[in-house]
This record gives C-alpha cells, sequence and structure tokens, in this order.
C-alpha cells in the first residue's frame, strides 16, 4: 500500500511537471493557442495532483495506520506464545523428575524428594495450564477479528479511489472540451501524425546520406 501511494505521487508530480516543463517552452510564447492548450493542461494536472493528495492522505489515515497498528499486535502475541512453551519446557522438566522418584522404591529420602518435586511442580503446572487456557481462548478470537477489523480500511480505501477517479474524470472530460477536436477519432490523430512526421523527414537536413 505504501508502495502504491508512493507511486501515485510520483505520477501525478511528474504529471504537473510535464505540464510546468511545457509552459517555459519557447513554442508557448510564439503560438498563443498552443499557450492556452497548455495552460489547461498545466490547472488540469494540478487539480489532479491535488485530489490525489487528498486521496493519499485519506489511505494513509485508514489504511496504512491501521494495518501499521494490526501488525503492532504481534510482538505481543509472539511474546505469549514464547512464555507459555518455556513454562512448558520447565514443566516437562519437573514431570520427568516427579515421574523418576515415583518409579523407585518408596524409602524416606525419596519419599521427601517426591514430596519437594510435587511441591515444585505444582506452581508450574499451574502457570503453565493458565498461558495455555488463556493462549486457547484468545487466539481464535484474535485469528476470526482479523477481517472483521480490515474491512472498514478496505471500504475506505475503495471509496478514496471512488472519488478520486470521479474527479479524473470531471477533470479530463473539462480538459478534452478545452484541447481536443471531437470529430477526430484516434486513428485519424495517429494518420496525421504520421503525415507531419513524413513531412519532417522529406527535409533535406533530416535525409539519409
Amino acid at each position: 500500500m505504501k508502495k502504491s501511494t508512493d507511486a501515485d505521487l510520483a505520477m501525478s508530480k511528474s504529471a504537473v511537471k510535464i505540464s510546468s516543463d511545457l509552459l517555459a517552452n519557447p513554442l508557448c510564447e510564439q503560438h498563443p493557442q498552443f499557450l492556452e492548450m497548455v495552460m489547461a493542461l498545466d490547472t488540469a494536472m494540478k487539480r489532479m495532483d491535488s485530489f490525489n493528495q487528498e486521496k493519499v492522505n485519506q489511505i494513509q489515515k485508514t489504511v496504512i495506520e491501521p494495518l501499521k497498528k494490526f501488525s503492532g499486535v504481534f510482538p505481543s502475541l509472539n511474546m505469549a506464545v514464547k512464555r507459555r512453551e518455556q513454562v512448558l519446557q520447565d514443566y516437562k522438566r519437573l514431570q520427568s523428575k516427579v515421574e523418576k522418584y515415583e518409579e523407585k522404591e518408596k524409602t524416606g529420602p525419596i519419599l521427601t524428594k517426591l514430596h519437594q518435586a510435587r511441591e515444585e511442580l505444582r506452581p508450574v503446572k499451574d502457570d503453565f495450564e493458565a498461558k495455555n487456557k488463556q493462549l486457547l481462548e484468545e487466539m481464535p478470537k484474535f485469528y476470526s477479528s482479523r477481517i472483521d477489523y480490515f474491512k472498514p480500511s478496505f471500504e475506505s480505501l475503495i471509496r478514496a479511489q471512488v472519488v478520486y477517479y470521479t474527479e479524473m474524470y470531471k477533470i479530463f472530460g473539462e480538459l478534452t472540451e478545452q484541447i481536443d477536436e471531437p470529430d477526430l477519432t484516434d486513428e485519424q490523430r495517429e494518420k496525421e501524425s504520421e503525415a507531419k512526421l513524413n513531412e519532417l523527414r522529406a527535409l533535406s537536413i533530416v535525409a539519409d546520406d
């Protein structure tokens, strides 16, 4: 999304630079009609850039920032899983210790050690079960909530695009009315350009040796 908005801004800034460079071209001073067309283009490009900036700002606030906040939850989630794993290893180690004493002959010293091992195991077992229960309850909730969290951002992204392209349709529609020759088709324009190019090629200064 960040790459997309950066590309959008670069595109509209480049379009503004194109019209700005054309305005600085000597042809605009020499040909009033061409100047009028370029000024119309420049106005349209600046309007496009302005609406594009609004779109990018909207996407930044309603899509990029919320997703950053969402991704910020993962370190805490990973830490909770890691803590559970650490307690599990302690639990397994102490459980193995208890089982080892349970398998031995029940002498006085062994029974004492068995009691101590069970006492040592109890809080670790309780800690593991609490952490495990919490993850079992909350992980599915976290997983299932991801669509509900993203949905408003997705809707906002679509709305921002709709507003932007609606305005672009208006801007370029008005620009077309100002500078276009509506009776010409794209094929006719292509033929016209080719004819002009052929005239240039026919000049002696560009003729092949």
